[in-house]
């Protein structure tokens, strides 16, 4: 009895709570809930903004703002603080809106800006600053109108970084140097000019399977050379003084723009290479040195009383064609060294008569062009370009002996005999 009581007890209470002058309640809520959404309409607040970018429309023709970007858009920011109705501000951020700010109607080259709720400019029609913000305040911020300058800024190809393809080599990339035309604040152009504009590519960009797709660019060079031309998207320099997205190069030769790639494969060289002696016009004082004969070994051979190499030997990074040119006026030169005590030579590659080589390379070339982008260079660009090509070749020329190993030679002077092998191998 005594829960059935209990029970009757909490039933009336929640009918009296609900039901007892039922409308009354339901129109004191009502009520209330009108009270506090006017309340909390009419509550106004301040909040600070920072980060909101500001942009100049109507500049004066022939007038520029340093910082400013092809769009309008300033590279400095500034902090806002608004005041307006709670609710609206709560929910805006500094993303949501610009200052916008006209130069075409001040009677002076330089002024300080005065931001009003006018100046700002949302990006959502849904955001209705003029009707929710009351006031706007802010750090003096200065304008100052420059002389807009227009000049050719010059881009500096640089080596890439990177890894070449699996089965390729590195060669040289082509032009080292564009330019681009660009407008600005005439300091900052000024500045630009004078230091130019480095641009480099990464070589771990380009894949296998595409230097391996392009079409052959020259009959004699098919197999050995591949031109990979650089794709429009890779032709762009970040200048943030000027822009926030990348500029295209506009020179008309940046369409020649190309990695030059080279198969990495062994080229047998086919011929002896002589041996000579290089004595330091200091050192011809010294007559015991003009004595030195070559000790017996197996990598040299004696003919008509001059040494040749005779083991097989190979280049690579080079061409086939550039080998068929230059193998027979390749040497091996042996420097004295500067020292007299010194027990061991130096040794190099010298090619007799280069600009007889890079002549003869350079004509064979240039009768013999397929690609339409190499065609389009004028002769004596394109010139240009084939013996900077046979020069690099001359540069990176390294022979190597046996499986791929680079030749490294030590000569001895030892009981007034040149020894020579080579160092940390047997003699092939």
């Amino acid at each position: 009895m005594e829960h059935q009581r209990m029970a009757e007890k909490i039933l009336n209470f929640f009918h009296e709570l609900f039901f007892q002058n039922f409308f009354r309640k339901l129109l004191a809520l009502f009520l209330a809930i009108v009270i506090w959404f006017l309340v909390d309409n009419t509550l106004t607040t301040t909040k600070t903004f920072h980060n909101i970018p500001i942009k100049i429309v109507n500049l004066p023709k022939g007038k520029t703002i340093e910082g400013i970007q092809e769009n309008g858009i300033m590279s400095k920011r500034m902090s806002l603080i608004l005041s307006g109705r709670r609710a609206f501000l709560e929910r805006l951020t500094s993303s949501d809106f610009e200052v916008v700010i006209d130069a075409g109607n001040q009677p002076q080259d330089e002024w300080v800006i005065t931001i009003s709720k006018r100046n700002l400019v949302s990006f959502s029609p849904e955001l209705n600053l003029q009707t929710e913000i009351n006031k706007v305040s802010h750090k003096n911020f200065i304008v100052k109108l420059v002389k807009l300058s227009h000049e050719k800024i010059p881009i500096f190809i640089t080596q890439p970084i990177g890894e070449a393809p699996k089965g390729y080599q590195y060669l040289d990339i082509w032009p080292y140097q564009l330019t681009l035309s660009v407008s600005g604040p005439e300091s900052t152009i000024s500045k630009l000019k004078a230091r130019g504009v480095k641009l480099s590519f990464n070589l771990n960009d380009i894949s296998k399977s595409e230097l391996e797709n392009l079409p052959s660019n020259h009959q004699l060079q098919s197999q050995d050379v591949v031109s990979f031309f650089v794709p429009k998207d890779w032709k762009q320099v970040l200048l943030p003084t000027l822009s926030d997205t990348p500029i295209t190069i506009d020179d008309p030769d940046a369409k020649f723009l190309r990695i030059d790639f080279i198969r990495s494969e062994l080229i047998p060289i086919g011929n002896a290479i002589p041996v000579g002696l290089f004595y330091p016009p200091r050192l011809l004082e010294s007559p015991s040195l003009l004595n030195y004969k070559f000790a017996p070994s197996p990598l040299l051979m004696m003919k008509n009383h001059s040494p040749l190499l005779t083991f097989p030997l190979y280049a690579k990074g080079v061409s086939d064609l550039f080998v068929q040119i230059v193998k027979d006026n390749i040497e091996i030169v042996l420097t004295f060294p500067q020292k007299i005590d010194s027990k061991y030579l130096e040794w190099s590659v010298l090619f007799i008569n280069p600009k007889m080589l890079e002549d003869h390379y350079v004509s064979l070339v240039m009768s013999d062009i397929n690609d339409d982008e190499t065609k389009e260079l004028q002769p004596e660009i394109r010139q240009k370009y084939l013996r900077n090509r046979f020069r690099n070749y001359m540069n990176r020329f390294q022979l190597f002996y046996g499986n791929q190993k680079p030749l490294d030679l030590s000569i001895e002077i030892k009981n007034n005999q040149l020894h020579m092998q080579l160092k940390n191998e047997p003699t092939p």
